[in-house]
């Protein structure tokens, strides 16, 4: 016996990075030095109409309709068009390409919500290098404060964990030690969703917030329902990042938000779970990359239904008439959501609910900035980076406008906005076909050829208690995983098992096109076992077979056709027990895409 995992870790659903032939598309914009003339512009709160913006060395050197133009400065004529600060998402979370995207459309910095800190550290390297011109700024929470099983553990990598206030000061400082540039905290319950997920405790809530404004930095708070809403602004929080939709709004939540001068970023794109005003949008679609495609066509299961919307919409009507600040959030790339190009739909549902163009983007430009204290950027002004997005037309009178883009720049410096070409370029396929004979397992690694590797999963992320142990045992002349475990009520569809994800990253496709399908030897307690592949194509929902596991090995084999997939987008495959209730044993060997 070699190992043993005890876990409540999750399943990693896809989302995906594919990497698409491109073609520049418009005229190339003037670099680093240069003036639009007799433009429109909105400075962040306020408007100014045919103006001169002067930028030189990725700052805004002055703004003004009678400034002289150094001889032999690139012009832009802006006549008909207006300027507006680099938009800013208050609620992303980003891996891979996102803050390239983010920048196609508009969106200068990216306010992160949980990332893994190693991605974050490095594009933190890039930016103090040279600014990233070539990506949106990262602005991340890095890991967020949550409970063992809570909301934030289901994405296939161990994150630590709080359970009492006790925990607080240390959990505070090793994140702002590891690059977090604010504290995000999760109080989830999971009830809005009908769940029920373990979540922080009010008291070890209240004493993050201590940890963390001891330390000067701010702590904000994912919410889920009115009631964790009401429950956790007096804990001191500085803003909610996320608003409910069970309920409308009590006079009790709206008082003490105005009372505590906190800020909400509504996120009401990944809300809405409609991806369509984006997909259909003829300024939008054709830089949309495949997997953004996919995300805006995916939802939730039980995803919002529009009449709760309402609930929302009245929320954000209400605290914007107490004063509070609303900020422009997507919570991309979450179903029906897309990095960049999302904002612009929040933007529209944000003037939906009540907002006047001139507010929303406010809350997209220099409220954002202010509340998270980057006050070097979010307004056109002498001495501001200059994050600039030119548009045709007006936003402040129509806000679909900001989609038709001009230009986009960070730091001065253009953003190479490209079309996406209708023929993308497949991953290259995977080498390597055998993933694990487990053979050469030892002390606490499950070995696989290539990939993430192997990890429990179960239920637990969707509200269940199934429970799961991964043990390399002894067979034959080498060894195999033995998968044993327990389904428990507590979830519609309950599943525990081992699940495998071929590329180097949990949420990452990779190409196995080039292969018929999976192939491995089984054998168990007599029991019906489930086959799940994930694949980004598929969306959220793993296609199914089912194996059995009974007294000695026997060779399974399924194609990717069967599961109505072609293998060039997988995610993962995972070997399962449920929906039955009850224990479990079976053991795999030899797994093998053929």
């Amino acid at each position: 016996m070699a190992r043993i995992i005890r876990s409540p870790s999750s399943l990693a659903l896809s989302i995906a990075l594919i990497v698409f032939a491109a073609a520049a598309v418009g005229q190339e914009l003037p670099k680093e030095r240069f003036a639009i003339t007799d433009v429109r512009v909105f400075d962040g709160t306020g408007i100014i109409e045919q103006t001169t913006v002067l930028v030189n060395g990725g700052t805004i050197a002055a703004v003004g309709s009678e400034l002289p133009i150094p001889e032999g400065t690139p012009v832009i004529e802006g006549a008909g068009k207006t300027l507006l600060p680099g938009l800013i998402d208050c609620h992303t979370h980003t891996w891979g390409s996102a803050l390239t995207q983010a920048l196609t459309f508009g969106v200068t910095t990216s306010i992160d919500m949980f990332t893994q800190p190693d991605y974050a550290a490095g594009v933190y390297a890039k930016q103090a290098e040279n600014g990233n011109p070539g990506e949106a700024d990262l602005y991340s929470a890095g890991i967020l404060a949550t409970a063992p099983g809570g909301h934030g553990t289901q994405y296939g990598f161990e994150i630590p964990t709080l359970t009492q206030p006790e925990d607080a000061d240390a959990f505070v400082a090793d994140r702002l030690a590891e690059g977090s540039k604010f504290i995000k905290i999760v109080h989830e319950d999971g009830s809005g969703w009908g769940r029920s997920i373990p979540t922080l405790d009010l008291p070890t809530v209240e004493a993050v917030v201590t940890a963390t404004h001891a330390r000067e930095h701010l702590a904000v708070a994912h919410i889920g329902t009115l009631d964790s809403a009401e429950k956790i602004i007096p804990t001191g929080v500085d803003g909610l990042v996320h608003l409910f939709t069970d309920r409308p709004p009590s006079d009790r939540l709206i008082e003490a938000a105005g009372e505590a001068g906190i800020f909400v970023i509504p996120t009401l794109a990944v809300l809405a779970q409609n991806g369509t005003p984006v997909l259909e949008d003829a300024n939008l679609s054709p830089f949309l990359e495949s997997d953004q495609v996919q995300g805006l066509k995916r939802s939730f299961a039980g995803a919002t239904p529009q009449e709760k919307l309402k609930n929302a919409f009245d929320t954000i009507r209400r605290l914007h008439e107490a004063s509070v600040p609303i900020l422009a959030g997507t919570d991309a790339p979450n179903p029906g959501t897309a990095h960049g190009a999302s904002m612009h739909h929040e933007l529209a549902l944000l003037v939906a609910a009540g907002l006047t163009p001139a507010e929303a983007l406010a809350g997209a430009t220099a409220h954002a900035a202010e509340a998270f204290r980057l006050l070097d950027r979010g307004r056109i002004a002498p001495g501001r980076r200059a994050d600039l997005l030119l548009v045709e037309g007006n936003p402040l009178a129509n806000i679909a406008a900001t989609r038709d883009i001009v230009g986009v720049w960070k730091l001065g410096v253009p953003a190479a906005r490209q079309e996406v070409a209708a023929t993308e370029t497949r991953l290259p396929p995977l080498a390597a076909t055998t993933i694990s004979t487990f053979d050469t397992g030892d002390g606490d690694e499950i070995p696989s050829a290539f990939g993430f590797g192997w990890q429990p999963t179960t239920d637990e992320m969707a509200g269940g208690a199934s429970q799961v142990n991964l043990v390399l045992v002894e067979a034959g002349d080498g060894k195999a995983l033995q998968v044993t475990g327990e389904i428990l009520t507590g979830f519609a569809f309950p599943w525990a098992g081992a699940m495998f994800f071929p590329a180097d990253q949990p949420m990452q496709p990779a190409n196995l096109s080039h292969r018929a399908g999976i192939r491995f030897r089984t054998q168990g307690d007599g029991g019906t076992y489930r086959l799940m592949v994930f694949a980004q194509s598929r969306g959220a929902m793993p296609a199914q077979a089912t194996f059995e596991a009974g007294d000695g090995w026997q060779t399974e084999e399924h194609t990717f056709e069967s599961f109505g997939v072609d293998g060039s987008d997988l995610v993962g495959i995972a070997f399962t027990g449920g929906p039955g209730l009850g224990t479990f044993r079976f053991e795999i060997d030899d797994v093998t895409f053929y």
